[in-house]
């Protein structure tokens, strides 16, 4: 894949105009439905787990409010990344590279592929972790063959990306149904889980530190710009009310995306309060913990080996759109790409760093998280800037309460992040 224009392949594009010409009314919108499934894989990385389960066993229930309003963040800034690639036919990384001055590019492009390392980290280690809590095997056996499945899936895209599509569809809803047989079973307290809900609160400075956690584990910022490129050759019509009409069904399309995605990260953390907190389980702030405790404390063998599967799809699908994801940035912010097999190999790197220097992969995990959540308002300012541009979006330009909501969104990430910053810096 030598550019991520051809993500957007002829035989989606196909599609696309039978569903617009009338023809595909025999299977309406699921003729034209997976670009957001694509970018809802990368808010359930094993990152989720991480700060999910660690937020759940000390802080219960509280936190989910959390989650929810992450998700509803997300549905927003995904629906104007898909906006954006449908209205203009350029990626996010693109439109910057044409916009912005060349340092501030080379800039953008750095930060990028930092948060795009960061990502793939929480992804493979997530992955090769649960090859060992499945199969007995040691991290860096699980690592080798996290990088093998996920190479030989890559490559599946030689057959077409409706393929991809259909296959990374079918891993998210095995997570969402395993992950909804955890949290029935887990008999959560109804009142206590409304409440942390619809109830915002910080019991202390540390639960902050893990809402930006959360916060970058649910927005992912290289899915911003991947989401863009899932959609800017979707089409080849220029006809203003057909891009209105797909715009209507890509919208729902985000909504059903995301909504999955909400569903398993409510899911982690209310099964994280309901098993190990409720039973005094306080301090279960890593996976293997919540791995090993799942099916003992909950009295069904099942818990633990559904939570783990989960895990490993997760890991593997994340990691396959994460790469994907890399190859946008590369090819939009310089316009140079590599063959897809060697920037797996290079992704792969630092994770093996972690195995082989014993870093716990649970500090791995959340602290990768707390990067990605530095990321966002690099992706998101320019994504309000260019989406607010009738020059640009022509029909499709934002209403203006959106931008209004968006730069709230945008607002409350960055306040976050400086506390964390503050957090950090000030040793506590």
């Amino acid at each position: 894949m030598t550019t991520l224009q051809a993500i957007s392949n002829q035989s989606v594009q196909i599609q696309v105009s039978e569903f617009l010409s009338g023809r595909g009314k025999r299977l309406g919108w699921l003729s034209i439905f997976g670009p957001a499934l694509i970018a809802a894989v990368a808010y359930v990385d094993p990152g989720n787990f991480a700060t999910n389960i660690e937020a759940g066993s000390r802080y219960g229930y509280t936190l989910l409010w959390v989650v929810l309003v992450a998700n509803l963040m997300a549905m927003v800034i995904q629906s104007l990344s898909a906006r954006l690639g449908l209205a203009t036919g350029f990626n996010l990384a693109e439109l910057i590279r044409d916009h912005y001055p060349r340092p501030i590019v080379w800039l953008y492009w750095l930060q990028a592929e930092v948060v795009a390392i960061a990502t793939d980290l929480a992804e493979f280690l997530g992955a090769a972790l649960a090859f060992k809590l499945l199969f007995g095997m040691s991290l860096m056996q699980g690592a080798v063959l996290t990088g093998v499945v996920t190479y030989a899936a890559l490559h599946l895209q030689r057959f077409g990306f409706r393929l991809m599509e259909i296959i990374i569809g079918a891993m998210i809803m095995a997570i969402v149904g395993g992950f909804v047989f955890e949290l029935l079973f887990s008999s959560p307290d109804s009142l206590a889980l409304a409440q942390g809900l619809f109830v915002p609160s910080f019991p202390d400075g540390y639960s902050v530190y893990l809402a930006a956690g959360i916060l970058g584990a649910t927005i992912m910022p290289h899915v911003i710009y991947l989401h863009s490129a899932l959609l800017q050759n979707r089409t080849d019509s220029v006809e203003s009310s057909d891009r209105r009409k797909l715009m209507k069904f890509y919208r729902w399309d985000v909504i059903a995306g995301m909504g999955l995605a909400g569903v398993v990260n409510l899911s982690l953390l209310a099964v994280g309060a309901a098993i190990f907190h409720t039973q005094g389980y306080e301090n279960v702030v890593t996976i293997s913990e919540g791995f090993q405790l799942l099916s003992s404390l909950s009295g069904n063998d099942y818990m633990g080996i559904v939570f783990g599967l989960g895990l490993l799809l997760a890991g593997l699908s994340s990691s396959i759109v994460g790469t994907m994801s890399g190859q946008v940035l590369m090819q939009g912010f310089v316009r140079f790409t590599i063959p897809i097999g060697l920037r797996r190999l290079i992704t792969i790197i630092p994770a093996l760093i972690v195995i082989m220097a014993g870093i716990s992969e649970q500090k791995a995990l959340v602290g990768s998280q707390v990067v990605l959540s530095f990321g966002i308002p690099f992706a998101l300012i320019p994504l309000l800037k260019f989406t607010a541009s009738r020059r640009l979006m022509g029909n499709l330009v934002n209403p203006v309460w959106i931008t209004v909501v968006s730069m709230l969104i945008c607002a409350v990430v960055i306040g976050l992040n400086g506390y964390v910053l503050f957090f950090t810096l000030s040793g506590q």
